[in-house]
C-alpha cells in the first residue's frame, strides 16, 4: 500500500533497506550464533545518518515533525533482516526518549548530538521484582549535596554494557511509591556503575542484554531529568512513544518472514509443481499478508498521531505494540510451516524469525499489560460519555 511517505522518509526507508540487505543479511546467522554485538552494522547505520531520524534538528538530528514515524520506518526495515541487530538502533531510541521528553535544553544539547551521530544509548527500569510493576523498583537514589548516590541493579537491559549513555530510573522517595521515582542519565565509566550478567537468550541474540549494577554510584544532580519524583511519568510517556517502535520491530520480523515464505514456496516443488500452487498454502500466505498489512497500518497511524501531538496516545500505542507482536509470532510460526521440516533447522534463517519474534510480546510491557491498558482506556472513555 502507498502510505504517502515524504521524499525524506522514502530515502530513509531505501537507505535502511540497503543496509539490511548488504550489511545485515550476510552476518545475521554468525552474530546470532556467537551472540556478537553488531558494532560494525551500527556504524554503517550511523554513517548513513539514520541515528538522528527521531531527534530534532536543533540537537543534531533530522526528525522534522515526523520523528516517531521515522523511527518506526527505519526499525521496520532493519528488522526485516534481523530483529536482534535492529535493536542496536531501536534500543538506542528507547534510551534517548526520556532525554527528549524530560530533559532541559541544556541536557538535550549535552547528550542528543552525540546520539544523533552514533552514540549508543540504553533504558534502565526493569528489576528482578519490578518488571510490569515498575512502581516496585528497589534501586535508590539518595541526595548527597549536589549529587545523588545510586544503589541497586537493573535487569534485562537492551544495549547493556555496549551503550555509553543510560536513562536509569531510581527511587528518590520510597514512601511515595511510583511518585517517588526519578530519572537520571548515567554515562558508562562512572565510578560505582558496572555491568553484571549478560543473558544467554532464546532470540535477539545479536543484541546485548545485560544487568546494570550500581554500588554507591555518584551521579550529579545536573543529570536528573525533570523534577524529583517525576520519573514514573517520564517512563510512561516514554512507553507511549516507544511502543510503536516495538511494534515496528515485530512488523519487520513478520514482513521478513512472509517474504522468505513466499520466495521458498515459489521454488520448492512437490508433486511436479511449486508448492505455492496449492490453494491451502495460498490461503496461509494470504492470511499472513493481511495480518502484516493490518499491523503496518495500525503502527503508522499511531506513529503519525504521536507526531501530531494531538493527545496522549496510550491506548493506540498499546494496541500497535500488542497487535503487531502477536502478528509477528503467528506469521513467523506459519512461515516455518510453509518451509516444512527444513524450516525447523538452522540451515534456513526462518527459525530465527520465530525466536526473535517472541520477545516482542514480552518487553516494554507484556501483551497482557497492553490489554490492561487498552481496557482501562475503554473504561475511562465510556465513563466520559
Amino acid at each position: 500500500m502507498d502510505y504517502f511517505f515524504t521524499e525524506e522518509q522514502q530515502m530513509m526507508v531505501d537507505t535502511a533497506r540497503e543496509i539490511a540487505v548488504k550489511k545485515i543479511v550476510p552476518v545475521r546467522a554468525k552474530y546470532d550464533e556467537e551472540q556478537q554485538f553488531p558494532h560494525d552494522v551500527f556504524k554503517a547505520i550511523a554513517d548513513a545518518d539514520l541515528c538522528g531520524v527521531y531527534i530534532p534538528e536543533e540537537y543534531g538530528g533530522c526528525a522534522g515533525d515526523t520523528g516517531i514515524m521515522n523511527m518506526c520506518l527505519v526499525t521496520e526495515e532493519l528488522s526485516k533482516a534481523c530483529g536482534g541487530i535492529s535493536l542496536s538502533f531501536a534500543g538506542t531510541a528507547l534510551g534517548t526518549l526520556p532525554i527528549m521528553i524530560a530533559g532541559s535544553d541544556e541536557q538535550k544539547k549535552r547528550w542528543l548530538p552525540g546520539i544523533a551521530t552514533g552514540t549508543l544509548a540504553a533504558f534502565g527500569i526493569t528489576e528482578s521484582d519490578a518488571g510490569s510493576d515498575a512502581g516496585s523498583m528497589r534501586t535508590t537514589a539518595t541526595k548527597d549535596g549536589d549529587d545523588y548516590i545510586l544503589n541497586g541493579s537493573k535487569l534485562f537491559i537492551t544495549n547493556g554494557g555496549e551503550a555509553e549513555i543510560y536513562s536509569v530510573f531510581a527511587m528518590t522517595d520510597k514512601t511515595k511509591g511510583a511518585r517517588g521515582a526519578s530519572c537520571f542519565v548515567l554515562e558508562k565509566g562512572m565510578p560505582g556503575f558496572t555491568f553484571g550478567k549478560k543473558e544467554d537468550k532464546m532470540g535477539i541474540r545479536a543484541s546485548a542484554t545485560r544487568e546494570l549494577v550500581f554500588q554507591d554510584c555518584r551521579v550529579p544532580a545536573a543529570n536528573r531529568l525533570g523534577r524529583e519524583g517525576s520519573g514514573f511519568m517520564t517512563a510512561m510517556k516514554t512507553f507511549d512513544n516507544s511502543r510503536p517502535g516495538v511494534g515496528a520491530q515485530a512488523l519487520g520480523i513478520a514482513a521478513g518472514a512472509l517474504d522468505l515464505a513466499v520466495d521458498y514456496a515459489r521454488t520448492r516443488r512437490q508433486f511436479g509443481q511449486p508448492i505455492i500452487a496449492n490453494q491451502g498454502l495460498q490461503w496461509m500466505l494470504a492470511d499472513m499478508a493481511m495480518q502484516v498489512e493490518a499491523a503496518r497500518a495500525l503502527i503508522y497511524a499511531t506513529a503519525r498521531w504521536i507526531d501530531s501531538g494531538a493527545s496522549r496516545p496510550t491506548m493506540a500505542s498499546a494496541m500497535s505494540k500488542c497487535f503487531a507482536s502477536d502478528v509477528a509470532m503467528k506469521v513467523s510460526i506459519d512461515a516455518i510451516q510453509v518451509f516444512g521440516g527444513v524450516g525447523y533447522t538452522k540451515e534456513y534463517p526462518i527459525e530465527k524469525y520465530a525466536r526473535d519474534a517472541k520477545i516482542t510480546q514480552i518487553y516494554e510491557g507484556t501483551n497482557q499489560i497492553q490489554r490492561n491498558e487498552i481496557a482501562l482506556a475503554l473504561i475511562k472513555e465510556a465513563a466520559r460519555k
